[in-house]
């Protein structure tokens, strides 16, 4: 465990300890720990993988982290820790998971963080993968369907014992989806404090997921969200306040999981514009990990700023002292603490961390669901001659797409890259598992032919290069290849367009395939939305497994199908 103290009112702690008021002594400050993890993704087994931490000497080590059973283990000491704590979750708890988790549609995510003692988490982004309505069924329980995967397949499905939050989501009669808040409350008599709780997605959230799984929803402005229910919270009486929200920053240093040097991104907008009786924010979404103290950027706001990765290889440690008589935060502190689980492959264990034992109830409830998926896991699937990744694996799965559909007429197909969840590493003999196709592309997405013109076409690829959202360059199958220029005006910026060598025509039709989640409008590409003349086909990872069973094995395809123009 690494520490940094973040207590810029400590003197006040002092005075608040030994102030009399009236000739009585006032109560001592309470002291609250908040438990917290963000952007677990059903990461029920050790992902293998490591946090990158200062070894003490100038340099940084690897330690092996996460896996549900030490993640329970390390969370249940730090609540031991603490008289009156809180565990909470800034969102991404479910899905792009692991094959164990995917596979029963989460359902043992939510039952790791139910064994684990989670409260309260934000709704994030992948909450909503399958829908809103399958949110509800993970809050709510029951098993009734919603998606392509049979519920409740191992057992009867219970629920989040934890509350969803969603302060800035709203269905159309205007309420929220799930509570803005929630209150906490600690002690009794004079040393009675309370904590509200706001919680939230990022605006954003309608771009990253398939637009029919969150449709009559509206996600609204985050600070704004935020500062409302601040003030109702406060009207109620809470002494502190702490945000979970789904959005975040990156720092310059990855490899020091409590630093804060020279914090970017998307939170930064929106914490210039908090309510300054905001104690604490924990976030997610970028996959970072930091601890700020943000009164140092800016000191009307002096509020912690926390993140703890992802997949569960660190848990933030949260103290926050509160004073029952002025009903005020006077010193915070937080620090990452790493989820040392066991070594792997060339990762050894560190001495200079400590390791927790994997808690034995959730490793078996763990082991239950690993069991049920590893027939299906290790099913061949396929060769491939060697590993594939980034460019050359999209052409791969748009090549395997394209195939899937000649039966529709599919001329051309396109896939979006943010989809594409991990690298595909056959093993030495280039042997695939269904399992690992899955890593690739967790998310059963059906593919989707439908006709556009040339012009439609290009104005769908324009939307991966305007003004308006992340920078994404579709990958398309063999014989498609385009060209484009970020200096020219957004929505003119693709600058040549060619078919099996020839121009794109404007005006005439094309069979285009991409996935439903794109076919909807998913990661802001609304040209395809149109789906005339559509016909859907196979989920994603099955047309990779039918493309991948052939003799000889395939060869990822390396030529580059997508230039960017340089000046």
């Amino acid at each position: 465990m690494f520490r940094r103290l973040l207590a810029a009112h400590a003197a006040l702690l002092l005075l608040a300890a030994c102030a009399t008021t009236g000739g009585r002594q006032a109560a001592a400050p309470v002291t609250v720990g908040i438990i917290a993890i963000n952007d677990f993704h059903g990461s029920l087994e050790p992902p293998k993988a490591s946090v990158a931490a200062p070894d003490g000497k100038g340099g940084t080590v690897q330690v092996p982290a996460g896996g549900a059973a030490w993640l329970a283990s390390a969370v249940r000491q730090l609540q031991g820790k603490y008289a009156h704590h809180v565990t909470v979750a800034a969102g991404d708890l479910i899905s792009a998971s692991q094959f164990a988790s995917s596979l029963f549609l989460d359902e043992p995510a939510v039952g790791v963080m139910n064994r684990i003692g989670l409260e309260y988490s934000a709704v994030g982004n992948h909450e909503f993968d399958r829908g809103s309505a399958e949110l509800l069924r993970m809050q709510h329980g029951g098993c009734a369907k919603h998606t392509a995967r049979q519920p409740c397949r191992i057992e009867r499905f219970g629920g989040a014992r934890y509350r969803y939050l969603a302060a800035s989501t709203t269905t159309r009669d205007g309420k929220t989806l799930f509570p803005a808040t929630g209150i906490k409350r600690f002690g009794s008599g004079r040393n009675r404090v309370s904590l509200g709780i706001i919680g939230l997605t990022l605006r954003g959230t309608p771009t990253l997921v398939s637009p029919a799984g969150v449709e009559g929803l509206t996600f609204g402005d985050e600070a704004e969200a935020i500062n409302a229910a601040v003030a109702r919270l406060k009207g109620r009486g809470v002494d502190a306040i702490a945000v979970l929200i789904h959005q975040g920053g990156r720092t310059a240093d990855p490899q020091d999981p409590d630093g804060c040097n020279a914090l970017s991104g998307d939170i930064l907008p929106i914490l210039a514009r908090l309510d300054a009786r905001v104690d604490v924010v924990v976030s997610g979404h970028t996959h970072w990990a930091y601890v700020c103290d943000y009164g140092r950027i800016d000191p009307a706001r002096p509020m912690l700023l926390t993140s703890a990765g992802l997949y569960g290889k660190l848990v933030t440690d949260i103290s926050l002292q509160i004073d029952p008589a002025s009903h005020r935060v006077v010193a915070k502190r937080a620090d990452n603490v790493i989820v040392q689980s066991g070594a792997y492959g060339a990762v050894a264990n560190s001495a200079l961390f400590p390791t927790v034992a994997p808690d034995p109830a959730v490793a078996g409830y763990v082991q239950r669901y690993a069991d049920a998926a590893s027939a299906e896991a290790l099913r061949p699937a396929g060769h491939l001659a060697a590993p594939a990744s980034d460019g050359a694996l999209g052409n791969l799965i748009a090549d395997a797409q394209l195939a899937a559909t000649k039966t529709a007429g599919a001329q051309i197909a396109l896939t979006n890259p943010f989809g594409i969840r991990a690298d595909l590493s056959p093993a030495a003999d280039g042997a695939l598992t269904f399992g690992d196709l899955f890593k690739v592309q967790p998310f059963d997405n059906p593919l989707l032919t439908q006709t556009m013109t040339g012009a439609e076409l290009k104005a769908a690829l324009e939307q991966g290069f305007d003004d308006t959202g992340p920078v994404q360059a579709l990958a398309p199958s063999a014989g498609f290849a385009y060209r484009f220029d970020r200096s020219r005006p957004s929505g003119d910026r693709i600058v040549a367009i060619t078919l099996d060598g020839a121009p794109l025509d404007p005006s005439a039709n094309y069979r285009v395939t991409t996935n439903l989640f794109l076919a909807m409008g998913g990661d802001s590409f609304r040209g395809f939305a149109r789906r005339r003349e559509a016909a859907t086909g196979m989920v994603d990872a099955a047309a990779l497994e039918d493309w991948l069973k052939s003799d000889p094995p395939r060869t990822a395809p390396q030529e580059v199908r997508v230039v960017e123009a340089k000046p």
